[in-house]
């Protein structure tokens, strides 16, 4: 009679895998270097002091005279303009995608005298549309390095653009250039002369078709508290006492739409633009003098942040260069231990229902 055993289950368990690895231990002390060879690489490598024999042998030297030729150069693999099997997450259209905080030492115009070089930080985006894996980041800065040697225009940031927006294939795209631009100013009795700085940045926007040149300044002035300088009078006119006003170093950030079909905007003329708004401007070098001015200067125009905004925009809305602009003032409070701020934008290119979360603490200035 023939009997059929059950089926074995040949599952190991962890002591039957313990028994094995040390059987396979115990082989590898008297083994030839050709037997382990033939093992499978995963199990040679449990074997303890032993080099996965068949593994490949690499070179740990940096090969100095290897040259790239076109074939190598097309077996290089490209993850970034793969398929769009290779996206992963959601297949949706990214509206900025690049690099940031590239640096250039770029030439600037003055409005009077010989030409700046600043350090300049560069900010490059594009789209990216849904089907697209990615681009390749590094065209965006050989498309701007093959203009950075000419000195700066409009002009100039638009020809960067072209370039990278047909080398990336991309419908809408930015550059945002941001510096530090000095400007010699007197000092307001003394006749001392010093150097302000002032952030400034400029973009280039292409958006649905549409191409718009943005200058950003920031202009850093000092308030002096319109009701605390009538409180301080009334406390000397009523008890004698002497009391001062809180005044605080505040800074507005002005945002324009330069007018394509306008002269030129200088950066001066922005900068003049918003003395005249607000001429509270904080002093370079200062002497006696200088700083008693400077006192007489707040008191002769005392304002709110609410008043800012609105002095800013008067000046703004009568420039014939300037287009859609943002006035975005923080006074930052010696009063307070919080700041008083104001938005006050004009027409839909800065209408925004929200804002970043971050914005008014980009406006803090350190000497």
């Amino acid at each position: 009679m023939n009997v059929h055993p059950r089926d074995i289950d040949e599952t190991p368990d962890r002591e039957k895998a313990a028994e094995a690895l040390k059987v396979l231990r115990q082989w590898a002390k008297t083994a030839s270097a050709s037997e382990i060879s033939q093992l499978d690489p995963a199990i040679a490598r449990l074997v303890p002091g032993l080099d996965a024999v068949n593994y490949p042998s690499l070179s740990r030297e940096y090969p100095e005279d290897f040259a790239v030729d076109a074939a190598y150069r097309a077996s290089l693999p490209d993850l970034q303009n793969g398929p769009s099997s290779l996206i992963r997450g959601a297949k949706q259209q990214i509206q900025h995608v690049g690099i940031s905080n590239f640096r250039l030492p770029i030439r600037f115009h003055r409005k009077e005298g010989d030409d700046l070089s600043l350090e300049t930080s560069i900010t490059g985006t594009v789209s990216l549309e849904a089907e697209k894996k990615g681009i390749n980041m590094s065209r965006i800065m050989r498309s701007f390095y093959k203009h950075a040697e000419r000195t700066f225009s409009f002009e100039v940031m638009e020809a960067a653009l072209d370039d990278y927006m047909t080398d990336l294939d991309s419908f809408d795209a930015r550059i945002q250039m941001r510096f530090s631009y000095p400007d010699k100013v007197k000092s307001l009795r003394s006749g001392l002369e010093g150097y302000q700085y002032y952030d400034i940045a400029l973009e280039l926007v292409e958006q649905n078709g549409v191409r718009q040149k943005i200058m950003h300044l920031d202009y850093v002035y000092s308030s002096t508290c319109p009701c605390s300088l009538e409180l301080s009078e009334h406390a000397r006119s009523m008890r004698g006492q002497l009391a001062t006003p809180h005044s605080q170093r505040s800074v507005a950030r002005i945002s324009v739409v330069v007018d394509c079909d306008a002269d030129c905007l200088w950066f001066e003329d922005l900068i003049a633009l918003c003395r005249r708004a607000v001429p509270t401007e904080t002093q370079v070098m200062v002497k006696r003098e200088d700083e008693q001015a400077f006192a007489e200067l707040n008191a002769a125009n005392p304002i709110f942040v609410e008043d800012a905004a609105r002095l800013f925009c008067a000046e703004l809305l009568a420039d014939h260069h300037v287009g859609d602009f943002r006035v975005v003032a923080s006074h930052q409070e010696s009063l307070h231990s919080h700041d008083a701020v104001s938005i006050l934008t004009e027409g839909p290119t800065f209408e925004t229902p929200s804002l970043d979360p971050r914005l008014f603490t980009t406006l803090f200035h350190v000497g």
